[in-house]
């Protein structure tokens, strides 16, 4: 009796002893994912969901399995989330750069796209522009494997490249994002949209009219359509920038030659030094490229380039293969989207001698 006793007592204290083990990681790291989602859906409870998230991330650090990766790109972004809600988010900016690092050793390529996309919003939230574009630079190449996280990262590009006065390169980027991103992600497109009008603005373009009637953004461009037609019409005071990037245009269409103090009093300049306002102003439209034409700074004078026949340029050439490498990159992103049933050929073969096998007997 004693000694069944004393096994039951072993059996007991060994059990106590076995650690739990954790056999299903993809489960747990799901639970958490859960969790954190009622959290956050509470609105009063994002200290807990931070808390959570902390956990769920310290958790995820000493995981690595490929079957996580789309979990834990989720993890991922509803970590920074629940930080941004609260007012914290350049607390874990430090902690974001550690889990990128971790991700390239680990060929976790959604992670490292989502968490690119998680930094760089970190950045552009706290106006960090420059070390948002050094970080975006010097990053591995963007490649795509997420249609939702490409178009964050074209929108960010977009607004990195806005502030820089890069117009000419946005314009492009902003309007595939707004194209490529889901139907049912109203409000980014609406976002995209109304950036991209301020660029084609800024570089002295009026935006088509189809923008602003695409099917619920009517309101939420309202005012950005008003904007448009106030510099369509010449209205100067009511948006000066734009609208004197648009008269430059005009006025270098008009004339081939106009002295600065013309270019001044016809941009309604009323500063003490309205000529050299003007030149500024020229110079800027040049180098953006919103205008064609030199300046003269011993005359004074902006001379406008002639526009020959547009035809015997490379203009056309450019803007054709423009189009097609658009189509191409595409078609590629189609082709890398597409799954493929593992060993596919291999059954096929095995179907083909099972046939010939068969026609043999």
């Amino acid at each position: 009796m004693e000694d069944d006793h004393d096994m039951e007592v072993d059996t007991a204290t060994s059990a106590v002893r076995t650690p739990a083990k954790h056999l299903f990681p993809e489960l747990e790291i799901y639970c958490y994912l859960l969790v954190l989602l009622f959290l956050i859906d509470q609105k009063k409870k994002y200290n807990e969901a931070k808390a959570c998230s902390t956990a769920s991330i310290n958790r995820l650090k000493s995981l690595n399995r490929r079957t996580l990766d789309v979990l834990a790109s989720r993890l991922y972004f509803y970590y920074s989330y629940s930080y941004e809600l609260t007012g914290d988010l350049a607390e874990i900016r430090g902690n974001l750069l550690g889990l990128h690092r971790i991700a390239m050793p680990h060929h976790d390529e959604l992670g490292q796209e989502t968490i690119l996309n998680l930094l760089l919003r970190n950045y552009l939230h706290c106006n960090l522009y420059d070390q948002a574009e050094k970080l975006r630079s010097k990053a591995p190449r963007f490649e795509a494997h997420s249609n939702q996280q490409f178009c964050r990262y074209l929108f960010y590009l977009g607004k990195i490249r806005t502030i820089q006065l890069e117009y000419t390169d946005v314009k492009e980027s902003l309007l595939q994002a707004a194209r490529k991103a889901p139907v049912a992600a109203r409000g980014f497109q609406i976002q995209c949209n109304k950036w991209a009008i301020l660029v084609l603005l800024l570089l002295g373009e009026i935006p088509e009219r189809t923008i602003f009637m695409q099917k619920g953004m009517e309101k939420a461009l309202r005012p950005y359509f008003e904007l448009t037609n106030a510099v369509r019409i010449g209205d100067l005071e009511l948006f000066r920038t734009v609208a004197e990037k648009t008269g430059l245009h005009n006025i270098s269409i008009s004339y081939s030659r106009i002295s600065l103090a013309d270019v001044a009093e016809k941009l309604r300049l009323n500063s003490e030094t309205p000529v050299a306002d003007a030149e500024s102003i020229v110079a800027k439209a040049i180098c953006d490229g919103a205008i064609d034409a030199i300046l003269n700074h011993a005359n004074g004078w902006m001379v406008s380039k002639e526009t020959g026949d547009i035809y015997s340029s490379y203009e056309p050439q450019i803007a054709f293969h423009s189009r097609i490498a658009f189509c191409l990159n595409m078609h590629n992103e189609a082709v890398r989207a597409l799954c493929y049933p593992p060993n596919t050929h291999k059954e096929k073969e095995r179907a083909e001698k099972r046939r010939e096998r068969q026609q043999q007997r």
